[in-house]
């Protein structure tokens, strides 16, 4: 028996029905790391705009203006209100497919992931997994039993099948890759049985290997594959960016060479070291124990997010938070396992650590979801979708 409530007063995006109580583990351990990537991005981001006559500062100073504006966003995201959020849902998920049609058509050039707007970029597809976490809570939660139907199945593919076909017009194949896994794990909470989890793996694999087949994966995507499995194989390019990466994460040893004193990040010798390789400033200058923080303030942030959805009051909630660890989770095994070559180079910024204003923002925002899950939890574990 599904027991619900109907409620006869208007449902606004910010309502409050009681006491809302944050979750500071969450909470310190998301400003933690976001204090922390602003050092590093400073670190690894001085000794070059030096040497091109900048200012030192040009690079933290923008990212500190978002995360001001990540913060407030994480603030505002907490106080939502789900009943609120799930109807909004279908129009959050279609803004989201039309910035990513609109950087196809308004970019001439044959990477199209951002968008001007004046003074900064704005990158659609950092935005694009919250509307679909958002929007396959919405269609999985419909279900009130523990299996799934294929129907819903058939949807949740759908819905993460159009904006990952428009991403990989970018080419951005990292982002799909984020949207496939963060799919995997809602569909599995979701009470997926064994055989449409087995179906759902086999699409995948036969998809990927159409795409090899058809020749659809770019050529500098195979070589970052093909750097993965030989780093010797392209020591000019992506072979480089492995190697540099290993020095650096090796030399800090256990304790590291200390706050600014990491040599392979003052001669710049690791590429894009402020956004997609900051782990290895962070592994040259605080070393194995400066690492391992790093590490364990993700755990904490994804255990929380975990306990919110055990506690979440229907399954709508429950889904969400999930959806956000499982996102968080994947960001931070891929960012970090290529900078030790336990997976290939994807291009996936390191939440909150990474430079870069639109991921920021929107990995604010899904956190911040997801702490509202635990602000709002129900004081009885329910399975009703309410």
């Amino acid at each position: 028996m599904v027991l619900t409530a109907r409620r006869t007063e208007p449902v606004t995006l910010l309502q409050r029905e009681r006491a809302l109580r944050p979750d500071l583990g969450l909470i310190l351990s998301y400003l933690a790391l976001s204090g922390l990537g602003l050092v590093m991005i400073y670190s690894a981001s001085a000794p070059r705009l030096l040497a091109e006559g900048r200012s030192p500062t040009e690079l933290v100073r923008r990212q500190l203006l978002f995360v001001v504006i990540g913060i407030g966003a994480f603030i505002l995201a907490s106080l939502a209100e789900h009943r609120a959020l799930r109807m909004l849902t279908p129009i959050v998920y279609g803004v989201s497919l039309a910035t990513l049609v609109a950087v196809l058509v308004l970019n001439d050039d044959s990477v199209r992931r951002w968008i001007d707007i004046g003074v900064f970029r704005f990158q659609p597809s950092e935005m694009a997994k919250i509307a679909v976490i958002l929007a396959l809570a919405a269609t999985l939660a419909r279900s009130y039993d523990k299996a799934m139907r294929w129907q819903e199945m058939a949807q949740a593919i759908i819905l993460v099948l159009i904006p990952a076909a428009l991403i990989f017009l970018q080419p951005d194949l990292g982002t799909m890759l984020v949207f496939a896994f963060v799919a995997v794990v809602m569909v599995f909470s979701a009470g997926t049985t064994w055989r449409q989890f087995a179906f759902l793996g086999l699409s995948a694999v036969v998809a990927s290997v159409s795409l090899f087949e058809v020749g659809a994966i770019k050529e500098y995507q195979v070589s970052r594959i093909t750097a993965f499995l030989d780093p010797s194989a392209d020591l000019a390019n992506t072979g480089y960016n492995l190697a540099q990466s290993k020095i650096a994460i090796g030399s800090g040893g256990l304790f590291g060479r200390g706050l600014f004193q990491g040599q392979q990040t003052n001669l710049s010798f690791v590429p894009e070291q402020s956004t997609d390789f900051i782990f290895t400033a962070i592994g040259e200058q605080l070393g194995f124990v400066g690492a391992t923080v790093v590490i364990a303030l993700f755990a904490v942030i994804t255990w929380r997010l975990l306990v919110a959805a055990a506690n979440g009051r229907d399954r709508f909630s429950q889904l969400i938070a999930v959806g956000v660890a499982a996102m968080i989770v994947f960001h931070a095994f891929v960012n970090i396992g290529m900078t030790v070559r336990l997976t290939p180079v994807t291009g996936l910024p390191l939440p909150f650590l990474s430079a870069g204003g639109t991921a920021y923002v929107a990995m604010s925002v899904a956190i911040g979801l997801g702490h509202s899950v635990w602000m709002r939890r129900s004081p009885v574990p329910v399975d009703a979708d309410l």
